[in-house]
C-alpha cells in the first residue's frame, strides 16, 4: 500500500495530477478543489491511498490525512465507490462534509453528483455517529468558501492576479446569493473568466 508520496508537480489537470517520485511520473487522482491550487515545478507530499482492482491500480492524493480517513469512510457505505466519495470531497470539505452528515442534513448531501436521496441517507444512517472522529484530524480551512477557494485556484494556475481574482470572486459571490449554484464549478469559472474578459 502506497501511503503517502513526495515529489516534484511535473503537470496537472482538472482531477490529478503527475508527482515525480525518483524519476518516475506517478498519476494522482485529487480533488479538483486540490488539484486546481498545485503549481508545476512545486515541492509536494500527498497522503494516498492505492485502489486495486483486477485491471487497474489507482492511485488517489489528499492534502491532509483527514481528508483521506474521510474517503475511505466514505465508501464503507454500500453503492458509495470511489468516484462518488471524490466527488463529495470536491464539493465541499472535510469539515462541511463530516458536518453536513452528522447534522442528518440531506439538502447538501443530495448535491453530490453520482448521490442521489437514497445514497445522502445511506450515508447519515451509516456514518451519522463516525463522522465526528474525524472533527479533530480534518481541521476548517479558514476564510473562503469551497467554491471560492476552487476558483481562485484555478485563476491563479491561468496567470491571473490575486486582485484580478478576488473582483471576480466577489462578483460572482453576488450572483450566488442571487441563485447561482455554488456546486457548478465549471459553469463558476467560465463565467469568472467571462467577467475578466469585458473588464
Amino acid at each position: 500500500m502506497i501511503a503517502s508520496l513526495s515529489g516534484t508537480v511535473k503537470s496537472t489537470s482538472l482531477n490529478f495530477a503527475i508527482v515525480e517520485v525518483g524519476g518516475v511520473g506517478l498519476q494522482v487522482f485529487l480533488s479538483p478543489r486540490y488539484a486546481t491550487s498545485l503549481v508545476v515545478g512545486t515541492f509536494v507530499s500527498l497522503h494516498t491511498t492505492l485502489l486495486v482492482r483486477e485491471d487497474a491500480l489507482t492511485l488517489f492524493g489528499f492534502e491532509t490525512a483527514g481528508d483521506k480517513e474521510l474517503f475511505e469512510l466514505l465508501q464503507t457505505v454500500s453503492g458509495i465507490g470511489p468516484k462518488v466519495a471524490q466527488s463529495a470531497l470536491s464539493v465541499y470539505d472535510a469539515p462541511e462534509l463530516v458536518h453536513a452528515i452528522a447534522t442528518g442534513d440531506l439538502v447538501l448531501l443530495e448535491r453530490i453528483p453520482g448521490l442521489g436521496k437514497k445514497g445522502a441517507a445511506r450515508l447519515v444512517l451509516e456514518l451519522g455517529e463516525k463522522v465526528s472522529e474525524l472533527s479533530a484530524t480534518s481541521p476548517k480551512r479558514a476564510g473562503s468558501s469551497p467554491w471560492r477557494l476552487q476558483i481562485e485556484g484555478a485563476l491563479t494556475n491561468l496567470g491571473f492576479t490575486q486582485r484580478e481574482s478576488n473582483e471576480a470572486l466577489d462578483l460572482i459571490a453576488t450572483e450566488i446569493s442571487e441563485g447561482l449554484d455554488p456546486t457548478d464549478i465549471p459553469s463558476l469559472l467560465r463565467r469568472a473568466l467571462q467577467i475578466r474578459g469585458s473588464s
